[in-house]
């Protein structure tokens, strides 16, 4: 039987393609925002035609994430929807244009925003290819519970709202634009796939893992956890035009924040944080979860600083890192390895390698947060943040990447 890695071998699922694809920009991205920063750090100066935080938020936000949802949600969603596999070579033009677009967006960053706009345009088309055609699979379905596709298809069309915001945004030579499509697509778009997934799977995991231990998931929970994260959507919209903003409003943002992270630090116990972590895969996707209630915690507390001490007194970006490389990169890592296991013939374990690879993320995010923290020592903590963060993903692209072009190694096809 051949065994060496064959691009071919893409296309015999689409997990294969989405994850591929997505490992190719996460690594991409994690080395050249590394670089950015020790050239900041070394005192050279890179050109710059979008401002570095603006590239890195729309980067980070709408790079590589789109890519690994198109993997799990065409290899998923059937299964959900009670419809056939979706061919993976189906997928293939919309996948190749994402990659593109971003292809040309990264030096359009440096270069023109011309450019960037263009590339971030091929990407929000690519996208929006495949939300319709999530959203078609919806349609076609009869199965009695379609409640998490469409959410899911619902974030994505938000998604594809805020790409083609940010396209229209770096044409127009617009910051402010560029920031407000970022904050759609962290709380319009990602965070809500990320929790309707979690409501979903996770105490479904837990429950096969433990039998003890119940599938407990309500959808009224899942109304309540959609409903924390969305409310922080107008916050940080008007934030950007509005600031700073009325005490009356930024408490009432407290009071939110607070809700949700007493609901979610709670709802992280009870769909068995400390017995899960028994079993390393499971932990993983327990801890990305618990790093939601903490973002609300860590949110909750700026704002009142903000509210009490002034607009200058705060956080900084500790919540949204938080909420990015915490819950989104902590969940991504731990539902794109139990994807990879499973569906290349492998055990359903993380090994060594890849329980390291997470707890190197861990101390990136850490140290992301500490940066925020702590002015004085932000250079070197946001190095070693970053150092830390190429290690996991790039680790894990290297890894996973190699065993997304060989054959099953159970013998089986797909």
């Amino acid at each position: 039987m051949q065994t060496r890695w064959q691009l071919s071998r893409l296309l015999t699922a689409p997990h294969r393609l989405g994850f591929a694809a997505a490992a190719l920009l996460l690594g991409t991205s994690a080395v050249w925002w590394a670089v950015v920063l020790a050239a900041r750090a070394a005192g050279v100066v890179l050109p710059w035609a979008v401002a570095p935080p603006l590239a890195h938020g729309l980067l980070m936000a709408l790079g590589f994430m789109p890519l690994f949802i198109t993997g799990f949600l065409f290899t998923a969603g059937p299964r959900w929807l009670g419809l056939p596999e979706v061919e993976a070579a189906s997928l293939r033009m919309p996948v190749q244009a994402i990659v593109a677009g971003w292809a040309l967006a990264l030096p359009g960053f440096h270069a023109s925003t011309m450019l960037a706009g263009i590339g971030v345009a091929v990407v929000a088309l690519g996208w929006s290819v495949l939300v319709l055609r999530f959203a078609g699979l919806v349609g076609a379905s009869r199965a009695p519970d379609k409640l998490h596709a469409s959410l899911v298809a619902a974030a994505g069309a938000i998604g594809a709202l805020a790409l083609w915001l940010a396209a229209a945004a770096l044409f127009a030579n617009h910051p402010t634009g560029v920031r407000a499509a970022t904050q759609l697509a962290l709380w319009g778009f990602l965070a809500p796939v990320f929790a309707t997934v979690s409501h979903r799977m996770l105490p479904f995991f837990t429950a096969s893992a433990l039998p003890l231990h119940d599938a407990w998931r309500p959808n009224a929970l899942l109304g309540a956890m959609l409903a924390a994260i969305v409310a922080e959507l107008p916050f940080a919209i008007a934030e950007l035009w509005w600031w700073p903003l009325p005490p009356a409003l930024r408490w009432l943002q407290v009071a939110i924040e607070s809700c949700a992270a007493a609901m979610l630090l709670w709802l992280a116990l009870r769909w068995g944080l400390l017995q899960g972590l028994k079993i390393r895969l499971l932990a993983m996707l327990h801890v990305g979860f618990l790093w939601l209630g903490i973002t609300f915690t860590l949110g909750a507390v700026s704002h009142g600083v903000m509210a009490v001490l002034g607009p200058a007194n705060s956080l900084d970006l500790a919540p949204q890192h938080a909420l990015t490389m915490g819950y989104l990169g902590s969940t991504l890592l731990a539902m794109a390895t139990r994807v990879a296991a499973g569906h290349s013939g492998r055990p359903l374990v993380a090994d060594n390698l890849a329980w390291g690879l997470f707890w190197t993320l861990q101390a990136a995010v850490l140290l992301r947060l500490a940066a925020a923290l702590w002015p004085a020592a932000t250079t070197p903590l946001l190095l070693a943040a970053v150092c830390a963060w190429v290690v996991a993903m790039a680790g894990w692209s290297l890894r996973y990447g190699r065993w997304l072009g060989r054959p099953r190694a159970d013998g089986r096809p797909g």
